[in-house]
């Protein structure tokens, strides 16, 4: 069972999806506004909560803002689900992204930018963690998120049903503009060392970068990310 402890988090999980979540405590010490929106969200979703001391809550999770939830686990989205919901998918395809606090970063963007639906691998990949739904500020509540065994088959099952895939790397001479995201397509995302592995380039239609002019010669994954679903959010959304 995960917990969570971080009141904006709380907040758009009791939104979001109230049934996953098995009890809500709230310190009986005066605490931070928020705290009264969790308890009315609670009320509004048949949610029971309990008062506690804040000596309580810190002994569950010391990091706590007032507020804990204890969640039972999400559930991942199957992949067939997530393609029938959009007849022109914007999908996110992360290509072993092992830390929590870069999967969480990723989660929040894409949920931000209209992403359609995640796919991570099985293996070498963080999980659905408490950290990364911390990070991910809620996020992750929103975003359909699907688990495959093969990226790469997975990848070529994406390309025969019409969905183009743009892969995000260093030192291309093409950049992340230079390509019409306004199609079926999924952004491919390496890992935080290796970035994307050779089977799975070699998978995408397209690799492009970000150009840079400092003097560090790499963006974090997470803030790539940022920076390409944004781009495809801008070209689907001109008017917005």
């Amino acid at each position: 069972m995960e917990t969570v402890g971080r009141l904006n988090s709380i907040i758009e999980i009791l939104r979001a999806d109230p049934g996953r979540v098995q009890k809500v405590f709230i310190q009986k010490e005066r605490g931070p506004h928020k705290i009264a929106e969790i308890i009315r969200l609670a009320r509004e979703r048949g949610v029971v909560f309990h008062s506690v001391p804040r000596r309580k809550l810190d002994l569950m999770a010391p990091d706590n803002q007032g507020a804990l939830v204890l969640l039972a686990a999400k559930g991942f989205t199957p992949l067939e689900d997530i393609l029938a919901a959009s007849s022109k998918p914007f999908l996110v395809i992360l290509d072993e992204i092992a830390d929590p606090q870069n999967l969480g970063a990723i989660l929040r963007s894409a949920e931000c930018a209209g992403v359609d639906g995640v796919i991570l691998p099985e293996r070498r990949s963080a999980g659905l963690t408490d950290a990364v739904i911390e990070v991910s500020a809620g996020a992750a509540e929103h975003l359909k998120i699907s688990r495959v065994i093969n990226l790469a088959r997975t990848m070529d099952m994406l390309k025969e049903r019409g969905i183009w895939l743009v892969g995000a790397e260093g030192g291309r001479k093409k950049y992340w503009t230079d390509f019409d995201y306004t199609v079926p397509v999924g952004i491919v995302l390496g890992s935080e060392g290796r970035g994307i592995r050779r089977l799975v380039r070699e998978k995408c239609d397209e690799v492009l970068s970000i150009p840079l002019f400092g003097r560090v010669n790499s963006l974090n994954v997470a803030a790539a990310a940022a920076v390409f679903f944004f781009e495809v959010a801008r070209q689907r959304h001109p008017s917005a």
